[in-house]
C-alpha cells in the first residue's frame, strides 16, 4: 500500500437513506471525489443520483433484501488515497481485526448515531442517517478529507426542516 502525501482527496460519507436522498445531503456532498454509502439505501435511484457527484461504493445494510439488491455486497475493502477502507452495515458484525488487516478506517451505519472514533490507529466512522429522522438523533452525512497524507474525519449535520 502506498501513501501518496501528495494527494488531496474528499470522501463523502452517507448511510441510512431508506429511500429518501435529501437536496441538503447532496449538497454537502458536492465537490466529493469519492462518495462511500454504508447501507440501507432503499432505492437504487438513490445510487445513480450519487453517481452524479462523483463515483460510489455501496454496501447492502438490513433493509436492502431480496433479489433486487444481489449486486450489493454485505462488506467492501477500498482502497482510497494510499488508505484501506473497510465498510459494513452493522459495525457489531465486524469479523475481522482492523488494525491488523491493515485498515485505515471502518465505515459503518445502522444505529442512525453520527460517531466518529479513533482506536489504535483506526478510524471507526459512522455518517449517522441522511434518510428519515429517527427520534430525535441528527440527519447527517460525513466527510473525510486526506491530505498530505492525513486523515480528517468530519459529521456534517444537515439543515432540514
Amino acid at each position: 500500500m502506498q501513501n501518496d502525501a501528495s494527494l488531496n482527496l474528499v470522501i463523502g460519507l452517507i448511510s441510512d437513506t431508506h429511500g429518501l436522498l435529501r437536496p441538503e445531503a447532496v449538497e454537502a456532498l458536492k465537490g466529493s471525489d469519492y462518495i462511500l454509502h454504508a447501507g440501507d439505501v432503499g432505492n437504487p435511484y438513490i445510487l445513480d443520483s450519487l453517481r452524479t457527484i462523483a463515483p460510489v461504493t455501496a454496501i447492502r445494510g438490513n433493509v436492502d433484501r431480496g433479489p433486487d439488491w444481489h449486486f450489493l455486497p454485505e462488506t467492501e475493502t477500498v482502497e482510497l488515497g494510499g488508505h484501506l477502507i473497510y465498510m459494513l452495515h452493522d459495525r457489531q458484525e465486524l469479523s475481522l481485526n482492523p488494525r491488523t488487516a491493515g485498515m485505515k478506517a471502518v465505515i459503518y451505519g445502522h444505529t442512525h448515531k453520527p460517531d466518529i472514533e479513533e482506536h489504535q490507529g483506526v478510524w471507526f466512522i459512522n455518517p449517522g442517517s441522511a434518510g428519515r429522522r429517527r427520534f430525535t438523533l441528527p440527519v447527517s452525512v460525513g466527510k473525510i478529507t486526506i491530505r498530505e497524507g492525513y486523515f480528517h474525519p468530519e459529521i456534517i449535520e444537515l439543515d432540514i426542516d
